[in-house]
C-alpha cells in the first residue's frame, strides 16, 4: 500500500510561530535563537538549518527603515530635544529588533527546509 504524502505546513505560519517546518508541532528553537538538533515531536533533523546573519540583516533593515521614518515624523511634528529621542525612539527600535528576530529566524529556517537549501559548494569541478 503506497504511503500518502503528508502536506508541508505553511512556512510563514510555522516559521513565525517557531515550530518545526515538517510537522508544525514541535518547537524549532531552544532558548532565544539556538536551533534545536531535532524536532521532539517528529524527529526531523535540523542540521540543515543555517540562516547565518540573514535574520539579523532583514530585521535591522526593516526595523531601521521604519524606525528612521518614525523618528523623522516624530521630530518634524513635535520637535523634541535629543534626550527625548534617546529615551523613547532608541528603546523602541531596540525592542522591535529583539521582538522580531526570533520569528524571522524561524521563518528563514522553514524556508530552508521547504526549498531544500544546501551549503554552497565552492570546489572546482574536476576535469577528467
Amino acid at each position: 500500500m503506497p504511503s500518502i504524502p503528508t502536506p508541508v505546513p505553511n512556512t510563514l505560519s510555522t516559521g513565525l510561530r517557531c515550530r518545526c517546518p515538517r510537522c508544525g508541532e514541535g518547537p524549532l528553537l531552544r532558548g532565544y535563537l539556538t536551533v534545536r538538533d531535532a524536532c521532539p515531536a517528529c524527529g526531523q533533523d535540523f542540521s540543515f538549518a543555517e540562516p547565518a546573519d540573514g535574520p539579523a540583516f532583514f530585521v535591522m533593515s526593516a526595523v531601521g527603515a521604519l524606525g528612521v521614518a518614525g523618528l523623522m515624523a516624530f521630530d518634524l511634528t513635535v520637535h523634541p530635544p535629543v534626550w527625548v529621542h534617546m529615551v523613547t525612539t532608541l528603546p523602541l527600535v531596540a525592542a522591535a529588533c529583539l521582538a522580531s528576530l526570533r520569528p524571522v529566524k524561524g521563518w528563514l529556517v522553514s524556508e530552508q527546509y521547504v526549498r531544500k537549501a544546501a551549503p554552497a559548494d565552492w570546489r572546482r569541478p574536476s576535469v577528467d
